[in-house]
């Protein structure tokens, strides 16, 4: 587990890290959002001490980083792939790290045939393409066989195969009850991987949410229908004191509408129902409505461009629970 107590990062007079307090428990996989800038980079580098907090502390299953004598066992992080001395081998850049941590060399050829390097393990890192260096990073990240595992953007260079191999292994290794910790801007990706989101902005928490509740809290739900008797579908629920928002295709949307009781007004009013489904916003979606006002950053110009509350469009009530922050970050 990886817990954060009050932690804060200050670079001059810039705040980068805010007071942060959460825990990153075993057996999920932890999603950690925010916008550019929200300070999560800086969070992570503090989990390993490359970079000393302000105030705060963070610990490991108890301990500090620093207080650990082999900290590959315990904790794998890929923070920059390219951080590889491009003039050794996968091999040997793998070999240095075990026996930095005391780690059996035949544990190197366990985790390059895991990320399928082994074909290149004899070639030097200048030549590996994006997507090699990245599955070099997690071969490295796992070759304590550490029980917390972090990863910033860990699917930036894979193509598709690769991407549901990461996505898969990080499921299972939440299965197998380690700690999962993973930073990505890709909503899509985090909303087919992650079980639990951390969200923070200006350096702040924002949230701290299971994935159901956070798109819950941040969106609005409806029920969409569609029907070739429009006017007696709006009649029926009209009556019903429904008041549904007509779509662009034609269809109806009833905003925090029951499902079962909009299908019992259609059926007892004699309207035939060609749809009646229940909808709610992506990840994305909700992402955008939460992180409005904590994006520092907006790309504007020609009168194409969204602010992020543009972007999130209709939906979202929003969660009053957040917290605004007033100072800049990193």
């Amino acid at each position: 587990m990886i817990e954060l107590h009050e932690l804060t990062k200050r670079y001059g007079d810039t705040l980068a890290v805010d007071g942060l307090s959460f825990q990153v428990p075993r057996g999920v996989v932890t999603g950690f959002l925010g916008p550019n800038g929200a300070g999560k980079s800086t969070t992570m580098r503090m989990i390993l001490d490359l970079d000393r907090p302000t105030s705060g502390r963070v610990t490991l299953d108890g301990k500090r980083y620093g207080q650990l004598s082999e900290p590959l066992k315990y904790i794998g992080a890929l923070l920059e792939a390219k951080a590889v001395h491009p003039g050794r081998t996968a091999y040997d850049h793998l070999l240095w790290l075990a026996q930095s941590n005391r780690i059996p060399a035949t544990r190197v050829n366990e985790v390059l045939a895991l990320v399928g390097l082994t074909s290149v393990a004899r070639k030097r890192s200048r030549g590996f393409s994006l997507g090699m260096g990245q599955r070099l990073g997690i071969a490295s990240a796992l070759l304590g066989d550490p029980e917390i595992v972090m990863f910033d953007e860990p699917v930036n260079g894979l193509d598709p195969e690769g991407i549901l191999w990461i996505r898969n292994l990080m499921k299972r290794l939440a299965g197998e009850g380690r700690t999962v910790f993973v930073s990505s801007h890709l909503m899509s990706e985090m909303a087919l991987t992650a079980d639990h989101l951390v969200v923070i902005g200006r350096g702040r928490l924002l949230a701290d949410l299971s994935m159901p509740e956070f798109i819950r809290r941040n969106s609005r739900t409806a029920v969409r229908v569609r029907t070739p008797q429009p006017q007696q579908l709006l009649d029926v629920l009209d009556n019903a004191g429904l008041r549904p928002e007509r779509g662009p295709d034609g269809s109806y949307e009833v905003v925090d509408g029951d499902l079962a009781k909009i299908g019992e007004l259609a059926a007892a009013g004699g309207v035939t129902l060609h749809e009646l489904s229940p909808q709610q916003a992506s990840l994305e979606e909700a992402f955008m409505q939460m992180t409005a006002d904590s994006v520092e950053y907006h790309a504007g110009g020609g009168g194409a461009g969204l602010d992020a509350a543009g972007a999130a469009g209709t939906w979202g009530a929003g969660w009053q629970g957040k917290q605004p922050g007033k100072k800049k970050e990193n």
